[in-house]
């Protein structure tokens, strides 16, 4: 049994993750503090509660002593509110917009060349979007969420992808008048937009926190706000591929430069924290590669 193991489970009954907790003691026994929600309303019922109890089992299997489910209460909400603050070198070594304009130079000179443009002159009613870029897992999840950002509706589209993960994508929008896009600094704003959140869609970084290794994801919070689905069951499985064991986690949302961020914070263990630069680059290309679904 694996933490993966757990995360997959409340994945598959649609249980979102909101926020947890995860403590190791130093005997090896594990408590993990999830706090949930249901896409579908029911964990209020016997039998949605039930269902989860009995696929949590057969996963947990003997290694597990108790398993509850119940309502959080006001100081056990209020208890989680609160994560630490990210540390001036945190932000920068995770979101630099230097960082940003390098990768993409970077990019510029590889297979995964990078093009965002705006075409007015093919449609009498539509702005058309045109996306060339390498392909990564959530890709038209980026797309659409920089879009919807942006306050700007997709009518119809259509998606290529080629050889050596090539892909296309043509995209007829319209203002939320339902008018094209014709002020020239709104689309250049919008195709900075997307080029940026195409580039680098999550923050990988593994730092030192006083004696321990913290491996750090951060993804951008929709104006909806509605975080990134699935990055908690891609980062405890590429953990678990990696035989890195879980310390601690947490789950919270920060607001960099007006921009509001839903970063994953997992200690890996005190044991880790003279970790050397070939396991530390092995880790957070690990965790970036399961998260953008690289092999």
């Amino acid at each position: 049994m694996s933490f993966a193991d757990v995360t997959c489970v409340l994945c598959e009954m649609e249980l979102t993750i909101r926020r947890v907790k995860v403590s190791t003691t130093p005997d090896g026994r594990v408590m993990d503090l999830f706090f949930i929600t249901d896409a579908r309303e029911l964990l209020h019922t016997k039998s949605r509660r039930e269902e989860a109890y009995e696929k949590l089992q057969s996963v947990l299997g003997d290694s597990v002593t108790s398993c509850e489910i119940e309502s959080a209460t006001e100081d056990m909400s209020s208890c989680l509110q609160a994560s630490a603050l990210l540390s001036p070198l945190v932000l920068e070594q995770m979101f630099s917009e230097v960082d940003v304009i390098e990768e993409q130079s970077s990019r510029s000179r590889s297979d995964s060349r990078l093009s965002v443009t705006m075409d007015n002159s093919l449609s009498p009613a539509h702005t058309l979007i045109q996306i060339q870029c390498g392909d990564h897992k959530g890709l038209l999840y980026d797309i659409m969420r920089t879009v919807k950002d942006c306050n700007i509706q997709i009518s119809y589209g259509r998606f290529y992808a080629g050889q050596k993960g090539r892909c296309e994508v043509d995209l007829f929008a319209v203002q939320s008048d339902g008018k094209k896009i014709l002020d020239q600094q709104k689309q250049r704003t919008m195709c900075s937009r997307l080029r940026t959140e195409l580039l680098r869609p999550l923050r990988v970084a593994l730092v030192n926190r006083g004696p321990d290794a913290e491996l750090l994801v951060a993804n951008p919070v929709e104006v909806s706000g509605k975080g990134r689905p699935l990055v908690f069951y891609d980062i405890t499985l590429a953990l678990k591929n990696l035989h890195r064991r879980v310390f601690l986690a947490e789950i919270g949302r920060h607001v960099v430069d007006d921009r509001e961020w839903e970063v994953y914070r997992v200690h890996l263990g005190e044991d880790d924290h003279e970790l050397s630069c070939s396991v530390r680059s092995k880790i957070v290309d690990g965790v970036t590669n399961m998260l953008m679904g690289w092999d």
